[in-house]
Formats: C-alpha cells, structure tokens, sequence
C-alpha cells in the first residue's frame, strides 16, 4: 500500500466516523438505539441485514476453502444462508417485527420471560453472548489478518485499529449508525468487488481466456458443489442452522427486522437480502475460484490468497479500495452483534442482577447501552488476540464449529417460541433443549479430559448440537405440555397477520428496564 491506498482508507474511517455522528441526532430513546424506533425503511434494513452477515472471514477462511475446493466455498456458505433468509422471510420476520410493533419491546430476548420463565430468558442471554464474545473476536482477527498482509503490522495492531473505529460510531449512533454505514459499506463492497473481479478475469485473458483456465489441472475438480469435509450431509446441516441463524437467532438480524414499520416491511426487507446473497456472493467468489491460477498460497489453509491478489493484481488506489470493501464487510457485522449484545444486556440481563437497573430512566438506558457497547467491542478483541491459539485453533474452526455447532441449542427455544406449533414447549423443552445441545457439542468436538476429538467428521460436529436440541424442544413440549392462557396469549399476538388490527397484549409483557 502506497500514499494513495492509505487516503481512500483513512478518507472511509472518517466516513464512518461522521455517520455516527450524525446518526446520534436521531437517538433520543433506547427504543432509537436498539431498533431505530421502528421507523427504518424496509429496503435499508434489508440491506443491513445482508451486509451483518458478512465479515473479513469471507476474504480468509472461505477464500481459503475457494482455494483448494472451489466452487464448494460457494454452496457451502452463501446459498444456505440465501435458501434459509427466503424460508424465513414468511415464517420468522413478521414475527420477530412484532414484538417491537405489538409487545413494544426492544430486544429480541425480552419476550423470552413471559413466553417461558426468567432462567430460560438468561441461560439463552448469557451463553449467547459469550459465543457472540468468540465469534466476532474471530472477525476481528480475520481483518487483522488481512491488514498485515498488507501493512505488515501485527495481529494486535489490526484488532485495535478496526475495533476502536467501530466501536466510535455504533455507540454514538446505534442501529441507525450500523444500517447507515452498512449501506455506505454496500456501495463500497459493490465498487471494490466488481474492480476485483474485472482485474480478475482480464489478467485470465492475458494467460489464455477462461475457457482455457478452467482446464488448468489447479482447477481441478472446483467445479464441484461438494468437497473436502463439506459434503452433502454437512449442507443440509448448515441449512437448518443458518436458517435459524440469519432469520434472528444470534439477534442482530432480529433487530433488522424488529426496526421495519411493519410486519409487511419485515417480509419485504428479508426477501431484498435473500436475493442479495443469492447474487452478490458469486461475483465476490469468481476471483477466489480462479485464484489457484494466479498466486501461490504462504498459509497451509489458502487464507491469504485473496489478500495476496489483491496486493499483486490491483493498482494503487484500487488496492485501497479492496481493503476498505474488507473492513466494511467486517466492521458492519461486529457493529450489529455489538448493538444486539448491548440490547441483550441491558433489557434482559441488567434488570435481573440489580434492581437499580429496572428503574432506569432514558438517559440512564442509554448511557447502559453504549457502555455495554464498549465493553462487548474490548472482550471480543481480547479474545481475538487468541483466536489462533490451541484452544480455538484457528479462525475456520471459530466460525464454523464453535458458531455453527453452538448456535442451535441458544436459536431453537428462541425462534421456535414464536410460532404456534410449538406452543406446548415450554421452560422444560427450552432449558432441557439447550442443555442436552451445549453437552452434544462438548461430546462430538471433545473427550473427557477436554482433548479435541479427531475421529468425528465435520459434518456431524456442526449437526448434532442443533439436531438434539430440536428433537428434545419437540418432544418434551408433547409429553409435558405448558402451555398456559397468559403465554398462548402471547403466541397469538405474535402470530395474527392483521397488521391493521391492535392485539391485546398481556400486561405483564416487557422487561421493566427503560
């Protein structure tokens, strides 16, 4: 990186910077904060529903799959997510809309309470927030990773810079902050992917045209969907789970949703990101694809692959640009779960361990959540710092077995609560099924003494969690029903489409924080 790529990258910090600060004029409640007060247009919040979905990991750990499998980088991660966004977007967005236009409620968990009981609405809470502490301590990793490949500064470095600026407009700003730099983030991701893949594909024509690369025996067998430890059972496991995932299980998508005027607006919203992953994702991948071609990989796993492109193929300027479309993709997801977490905390958590926080008032609301933001953003760059350690492994194995593998036991009682075939379940289906699916991990991924398990396939450690936690939600719920009036009560609020017709909401509903 030169002078020029140093500007545009600079010149994006301070875009970002000035988003959140203009967005702080818009936050006036926690309601603002956390859900935009339900007043963010459907074609925005579908946009940063797909933009909170992405991270630098697609630029390492899935360019590193793209490397050595090919066109598996693709079906194993992007079209699971676009299938199970389309399933969703009839089943879970109208719902989880509703709890904001009809419960009033600001975070996704708050309702968890009253449709079950408070253990089950913390047992979700807190292990849902440490996974979340992982998950984007791996992200921020990723983006360091990146950095150093092209700036040569350490890990460290890296998770302080992209850490700090995200942390300074998405507590100023909120979720209004978050969707209005992931649309900015959007257009810069647009620009900087079709530059890579046009620089791409010209330098292919230089070495004989495309027809003739894809013969190259380095291509071999990329063509195919399935590959490696990502196979056919393996992809419907991802399915089931990113179709919990992306329609709200880990929160910050719920809140997309949450901030639509409308249940209608939710739908549309989910429908605008579906397309938008079932597109957007191959024009990013071709480049990877074609990678094996045009540079030779330093790491075992392929993950500096694409940053290694990027630094021989793309003049300066250009360059810059790639490196910004890394951090935006980055910096607008760990924004989202920070902001989800901090919604978590303060409404679901904070009023449960001190009295004192049920009788917040706005402005004592809001300092909470943007104090939770900061402090949500520091433990997961600590936790970045070991993200290739032996206890995670490496940045993949973050990803996809510790998210993937966890995800399911916190999403299943959480999405499954509010639909009404499964209005029998109740706190014995939620904690027993989160239970038995946090100890079905522990069991497929370790022995007793705590040592990584080898002799399980990938495939069924993602799987098993989430698959006994769904059995047992199911099954519990049929032989011990508990169902009761004031819970079915809330089941149909949620679930009655007539958007134009006021429910009755039970009063007891919400977390008694501000």
């Amino acid at each position: 990186m030169n002078g020029l790529d140093w500007t545009v990258l600079i010149a994006y910090f301070g875009v970002m910077t000035a988003i959140g600060v203009w967005s702080h004029k818009r936050v006036d409640t926690v309601s603002d904060f956390f859900t935009a007060g339900g007043r963010m247009p459907w074609w925005l919040s579908g946009i940063s529903h797909h933009m909170s979905g992405y991270s630098a990991v697609l630029f390492t750990a899935y360019a590193g799959i793209a490397y050595t499998y090919g066109v598996t980088s693709y079906v194993t991660f992007a079209l699971p997510i676009a299938i199970g966004i389309l399933l969703g977007a009839k089943l879970f967005a109208p719902r989880l809309n509703r709890l904001r236009s009809r419960l009033h409620m600001t975070s996704p968990l708050e309702y968890l309470k009253d449709r079950y009981n408070v253990p089950t609405q913390q047992a979700l809470a807190w292990s849902g927030i440490l996974l979340k502490i992982v998950d984007v301590g791996a992200k921020w990793a990723a983006i360091a990773t990146l950095l150093s490949v092209f700036t040569g500064i350490t890990l460290t470095q890296g998770i302080l810079i992209t850490g700090g600026i995200t942390a300074v407009y998405c507590t100023i700003g909120g979720l209004w902050a978050d969707a209005l730099t992931e649309l900015g983030q959007f257009l810069i991701q647009l620009l900087a992917g079709v530059a890579m893949l046009v620089v791409t594909l010209n330098k292919i024509s230089d070495l004989g045209g495309l027809s003739k690369a894809l013969d190259s025996p380095k291509l071999h067998g990329h063509e195919h969907g399935f590959a490696g430890p990502y196979v056919t059972v393996f992809f419907i496991a991802y399915l089931f789970i990113k179709l919990f995932e992306y329609n709200g299980g880990m929160w910050n998508q719920a809140q997309r949703y949450m901030a639509t005027g409308s249940a209608k607006e939710a739908t549309r919203s989910a429908l605008l990101s579906a397309g938008l992953w079932f597109v957007w994702p191959v024009i990013l991948f071709i480049p990877m694809w074609l990678s094996p071609l045009l540079v030779t990989a330093e790491k075992p796993d392929g993950s500096d692959t694409y940053g290694l492109m990027a630094e021989q193929l793309l003049p300066h300027g250009l360059l810059g640009l790639v490196v910004v479309g890394f951090f935006s993709h980055t910096m607008a997801m760990c924004s989202s779960d920070a902001n989800a977490i901090a919604a978590v905390f303060t409404r679901d958590v904070a009023p449960v361990l001190s009295r004192a926080a049920r009788a917040w008032n706005t402005r004592t609301g809001l300092i909470a959540g943007r104090v939770t933001t900061v402090a949500f953003l520091g433990l997961s760059m600590a936790v970045a710092t070991q993200v290739d350690s032996p206890t995670f492994k490496d940045i993949i194995t973050v990803v996809i077995k510790w998210v993937a593998g966890l995800m399911g036991p916190i999403a299943i009682p959480f999405i499954l609560g509010l639909m009404r075939p499964f209005r029998r379940s109740g706190p014995t289906a939620a904690l027993g099924s989160w239970g038995a699916g946090l100890l079905a991990f522990f069991l497929v991924n370790y022995h007793l003494d705590f040592s990584q398990r080898t002799d399980v396939a990938l495939e069924y450690q993602v799987a098993a969690p989430m698959a006994v936690s769904l059995v047992l939600y199911i099954l519990i719920g049929l032989v011990k029903p508990e169902n009761t009036p004031e819970r079915d009560r809330i089941i149909e609020t949620l679930n009655t489409e007539d958007d134009g017709t006021a429910a009755t909401v039970p009063t007891q509903v919400g977390s008694g924080g501000a």
